[in-house]
């Protein structure tokens, strides 16, 4: 493949969660685009698997498709330095209200490779102990425990879109 380069980014918006530049590529044969480009800290996210097998998944509005979704819990990292298991860690406290004795990597994904740096790092989170939700103030989150099969299930049928708790899930259950 000949080489597609970028000659020059943008900054369009600050935003919150992202900035958002337009970037100009120019093709091989000289062909001119201006592509819309999200930079994006990162983010961690947690498959939370109670003693007896269940995962537990977080009931929450999303704003961006304005309906309720369930998904494993996740949140952007404070800052591009910060750690994913310590973003991980709490995430999943502040979330679910659950702390973790041990936590391992199971994947990286890239979240929307055509348009955004956003990464997120996920890890399986067992050895479970219950302690207090620490939800932000603009959360409002409802915890449910599913049998592995019913998450499959659930995602079979369309119940869970999200994707990266497809991918976390599917991930973790076929390395089972």
């Amino acid at each position: 493949m000949e080489e597609v380069r970028r000659t020059d980014r943008r900054l369009v918006r600050k935003c919150h969660v992202f900035d958002l530049y337009e970037d100009t590529i120019e093709f091989p044969d000289g062909h001119v685009a201006h592509w819309d480009y999200l930079e994006h800290h990162g983010a961690a996210a947690v498959v939370p698997v109670l003693p007896d097998g269940r995962i537990l998944l977080v009931r929450q509005f999303r704003n961006a498709v304005d309906r309720v979704s369930l998904e494993i819990p996740a949140g952007k990292k404070d800052s591009p330095e910060e750690d994913g298991l310590v973003c991980a860690r709490r995430e999943l406290e502040e979330e679910t209200g659950y702390r973790a004795g041990k936590m391992t990597k199971l994947v990286k994904l890239v979240t929307a490779i055509a348009y955004c740096s956003e990464t997120i790092d996920i890890y399986v989170a067992e050895e479970l102990s219950k302690h207090e939700q620490k939800l932000d103030e603009d959360e409002s989150i409802d915890v449910e425990a599913f049998p592995p099969e019913t998450v499959l299930q659930m995602i079979a049928d369309g119940t869970i879109q999200d994707a990266k708790t497809v991918a976390a899930v599917s991930n973790y259950l076929l390395r089972k």
